[in-house]
């Protein structure tokens, strides 16, 4: 499991894996109120990338990467 400092990586690097293998892919988010954490995890069984925060500044961009991995899934042609 990795766990990136840095969103603009994380970003990149889970937009990759999604595009490798969409049917595998898996995207989860847990917030923990008690210690104002964000947690993102993106995995398809081989790879597990991570990223955690505390910024509610990251919300938006989490948002921001929730939408073009929505338009990925959109325009897959099947």
């Amino acid at each position: 499991m990795t766990y990136f400092s840095s969103w603009e990586e994380f970003e990149k690097a889970a937009e990759r894996l999604y595009l490798s293998d969409s049917l595998k892919c898996r995207f989860v988010t847990k917030y923990r109120h008690c210690d104002g954490k964000l947690s993102l995890k993106i995995t398809d069984d081989k790879v597990c990338l991570q990223y955690r925060t505390e910024h509610a500044q990251d919300i938006k961009k989490l948002e921001k990467l929730t939408g073009h991995l929505m338009r990925h899934m959109a325009s897959k042609e099947k």
